[in-house]
């Protein structure tokens, strides 16, 4: 933990691309990030890492060029598979944020985007 009430928190995504193009995948990868972090007032240097899960429809490019394209070149990023569940949203990424915060848990602010919103219909917007 950081001092001052900083704590190490995970903060969730997901966005959805209507096709597997490069281009769009980066593009929609990115304006997630960004939501992500303007949620939670979270700036590069907060980030300690991020997970990244494309669908298996999705390989024309890896999420986390996004990232680096944002400029988070020092950042560890990690790109998988997310697992081929029957009846799952496609052509989805989602994203996992390792960053230091004053936020506790129960005021994480986490973004489902696009298609992705039917995933957390739980959470508010």
């Amino acid at each position: 933990m950081k001092e001052g009430g900083w704590r190490l928190v995970a903060v969730r995504g997901a966005t959805t691309v209507e096709k597997d193009a490069p281009e769009q995948i980066r593009e929609r990868t990115g304006e997630l990030l960004q939501e992500m972090m303007q949620r939670n007032g979270v700036v590069p240097d907060d980030i300690v890492s991020i997970m990244f899960t494309a669908t298996p429809d999705l390989v024309s490019d890896f999420p986390a060029v996004a990232a680096r394209n944002m400029g988070l070149s020092r950042t560890p990023l990690l790109c998988s598979q997310e697992i081929p569940v029957a009846g799952s949203v496609g052509r989805c990424v989602r994203v996992m944020m390792h960053a230091y915060s004053q936020k506790v848990k129960e005021d994480i602010r986490h973004a489902y985007l696009h298609g992705a919103r039917q995933l957390r219909t739980d959470l508010p917007e």
